[in-house]
């Protein structure tokens, strides 16, 4: 019987490589965001090339209501899951605090945290039941280092450093592993989407050095997620070679 895993935020970057990557290994997979159109596309594609079953859903992480209605309450068929991939998040503005967007620091916080919060809690229920099961959190390096203008960003990534923590000291009872995965420079939509479209602005965030690609990220979700029952990654950083940490960088 195939697993299955309910990836957030599946249409791009790391949810949508992490997607492909679980689907070519045959798990069954529920994904979800906020795009209608790519999501289902990319669920018809999934079941076309790997011949998996594949349930996409159709809402925002950040509305609690329309988390608990999708996620709650799962067909029959689709509630042995057996991984959470809590992957949607973004960031938003590149300014110092005194200059910021008070509109981007919501949309963060609602996303990065409170999102991964309803996600978990809907979701929890399922893997309780069965006393077994993994939750992966999307971190970042920044969560572990702040750098200048990352403030509100920085923060809500430290907050799903401090969760995923809390969350596997409480989960113990019921076996459930709980992983935080904190990925450095990556070439996805993050720059873009940081940026607001300026795809100058967002080019010049790899320019003089190999960052990783979400294929990169999907490769080592997919190995956390498939190691024995007794094994679990509990916090784990991975940067391309040329970055230290959140801060330090080698650019030719």
């Amino acid at each position: 019987m195939n697993k299955i895993i309910i990836i957030t935020g599946a249409t791009s970057g790391f949810g949508k490589a992490a997607a492909e990557k679980f689907a070519a290994e045959k798990w069954n997979c529920i994904i979800t965001g906020r795009r209608e159109e790519q999501l289902h596309a990319f669920a018809d594609e999934l079941r076309t090339k790997y011949h998996v079953r594949v349930l996409s859903l159709v809402f925002d992480v950040q509305q609690r209501d329309q988390v608990f209605a999708h996620l709650g309450n799962l067909p029959e068929e689709w509630r042995q899951v057996d991984v959470l991939l809590n992957n949607a998040g973004l960031a938003l503005g590149r300014e110092h605090i005194d200059q910021g967007d008070p509109d981007d620091w919501d949309t963060m916080i609602d996303t990065n945290v409170k999102g991964l919060l309803y996600v978990t809690r809907a979701v929890l229920p399922y893997l309780t039941a069965r006393r077994q099961g993994h939750i992966i959190n999307l971190g970042s390096v920044a969560g572990k280092d702040v750098y200048e203008n990352g403030n509100v960003y920085c923060a809500s990534k430290a907050a799903v450093d401090t969760l995923s923590h809390a969350m596997r000291i409480d989960l113990l009872q019921h076996s459930i592993k709980v992983s935080a995965i904190h990925p450095g420079a990556a070439k996805t939509e993050f720059a873009s989407v940081r940026f607001k479209g300026d795809e100058d602005k967002a080019a010049q965030t790899y320019k003089g050095f190999e960052p990783l690609s979400a294929e990169d990220v999907a490769g080592i979700i997919y190995y956390t997620a498939s190691l024995p029952a007794h094994i679990c990654i509990n916090d784990l950083v991975v940067t391309c070679t040329a970055q230290a940490d959140g801060i330090y960088f080698f650019k030719q």
